[in-house]
């Protein structure tokens, strides 16, 4: 098993020495994906937007949706999306709302009726709003701010609370940075982005208690050691797992990316991109802000022959 370790054990490496050049390159991309999003905005998908419902049913088998999808792809309609919708032979396909008022939206109809002709039957043909009103788009941010909220408050009793506000910047600056991704990349942002990005919260904080708790352990069993080089021997100590946990993940994630479909691209490439953005975090935000936090250990020191003893073994 020691031959599948990405990086090996009792490793060195000095992170701390690096943290201004981290605290530079995330303030400087977090900064970038603020103003890219308020200048250019997100690629909003038919969740947001609305658009037209078309329901078809095949005439000749069941619907091949690869097909279908690739024939809609051609006309350049926007977002599209396609599913099985009850029989095999039945098809729903979702076109987001076209720039032109009425009359745009009823050519992009016209255009899907000559694409199939007479193959297919057109059995309901109807305008939609937006799945997701700005009501629901204020409840939603609403229920994520609590949820960052409710981390802080657990981790702040559970560690201290710089240990809890570290936490919630290091998550926020991997949910700026995905944002940012969406808005440069014009990637359509729908619903199941935004489950990207609550996964990616998920994802980031774990990986965080992971470093943060081995950092408290070693607060406990070396208490005389200087906090730069604490935190490095903590990062060191949690780099192994961290690699591993982000390589099997990545591995999944990029099978799903090539082989998923269109369907769930943009939500794989949001994921592959927050797997990587929540462990650089989790190694060169998190733990350094704890520094710049002025992280105190308690008064009881232990004694330096105790605490050699303990870094031999450990």
């Amino acid at each position: 098993m020691r031959l599948l370790r990405i990086v090996p054990e009792n490793t060195h490496f000095g992170f701390m020495k690096n943290r201004f050049i981290s605290f530079t390159l995330s303030g400087t991309l977090s900064v970038l994906s603020i103003i890219l999003f308020l200048v250019m905005g997100l690629n909003y998908g038919i969740d947001f937007k609305g658009g037209t419902v078309i329901e078809i049913a095949t005439k000749n088998g069941p619907a091949n949706i690869g097909d279908i999808r690739s024939e809609l792809s051609e006309l350049r309609l926007g977002d599209v999306q396609v599913q099985e919708f009850g029989a095999p032979n039945d098809v729903l396909i979702r076109i987001e709302r076209q720039q032109g008022g009425e009359e745009a939206q009823q050519k992009a109809i016209g255009l899907i009726r000559d694409t199939f002709g007479d193959t297919v039957d057109f059995r309901r043909v109807e305008v939609v709003g937006p799945r997701v009103s700005g009501e629901l788009a204020q409840a939603g941010t609403l229920a994520v701010l609590v949820s960052l909220f409710a981390v802080l408050v657990y981790i702040w009793f559970r560690f201290e609370w710089q240990f809890a506000l570290g936490a919630v910047i290091a998550t926020v600056h991997d949910v700026i940075l995905t944002i940012g991704m969406f808005a440069v990349l014009r990637l359509d942002f729908t619903l199941s982005s935004i489950a990207a990005i609550l996964t990616i919260v998920g994802y980031s904080l774990n990986d965080t208690v992971v470093v943060y708790d081995r950092i408290r352990e070693d607060m406990r069993k070396y208490k005389k050691m200087p906090l730069l080089e604490l935190l490095d021997r903590a990062i060191n100590q949690t780099l192994s797992r961290t690699t591993m946990t982000s390589f099997t993940t990545l591995l999944a994630l990029v099978s799903l990316y090539t082989f998923g479909g269109e369907v769930i691209r943009s939500f794989t490439f949001a994921m592959i991109w927050g797997v990587v953005v929540g462990t650089y975090s989790s190694i060169f935000v998190a733990a350094p802000v704890l520094n710049f936090l002025n992280l105190r250990r308690g008064s009881d020191a232990s004694d330096g022959k105790a605490e050699k003893g303990q870094a031999e073994t450990a």
